[in-house]
């Protein structure tokens, strides 16, 4: 199976759980503002992850979004870090059903700085997936 975990970070917090989660996938974490951040490839799962910022997710996310083409990837699952509130959760997978991206319903949030036990949790999520 093929993975690929694409995220956008301002304070690290999504940067961490996005890095436990391509460890555990085999793969490696490219921040979407990354110019390496294109899929070369098509995926079999796409994890997204990102933040609420000003009540929006951020516009290197959104446009990263934008830029994806469907064909290219089987699922897109989903995760966020955030001080606020998870609401960023449901704006990324609006973004990607809008694209005609396949969303699994399941979802990683975290409320707060991930410490070992919520990196511990990424990993488990992130096995499901395997």
């Amino acid at each position: 199976m093929k993975a690929a975990v694409r995220y956008f970070s301002r304070t690290g917090n999504t940067k961490a759980v996005a890095e436990r989660i391509a460890k555990t996938m085999g793969t490696q974490a490219v921040s979407v503002d990354n110019t390496d951040a294109a899929l070369a490839e098509p995926v079999d799962v796409l994890f997204v992850g990102g933040a609420l910022y000003a009540y929006g997710i951020d516009s290197h996310l959104r446009e990263y979004i934008a830029s994806l083409d469907a064909a290219n990837v089987g699922k897109a699952v989903v995760f966020s870090t955030s001080w606020v509130s998870k609401h960023a959760i449901e704006l990324i997978k609006r973004a990607l059903g809008e694209k005609g991206i396949a969303v699994d319903q399941r979802t990683l949030y975290f409320h707060d700085r991930p410490g070992n036990e919520q990196l511990q949790m990424a990993d488990a999520f992130s096995r499901q997936f395997l």
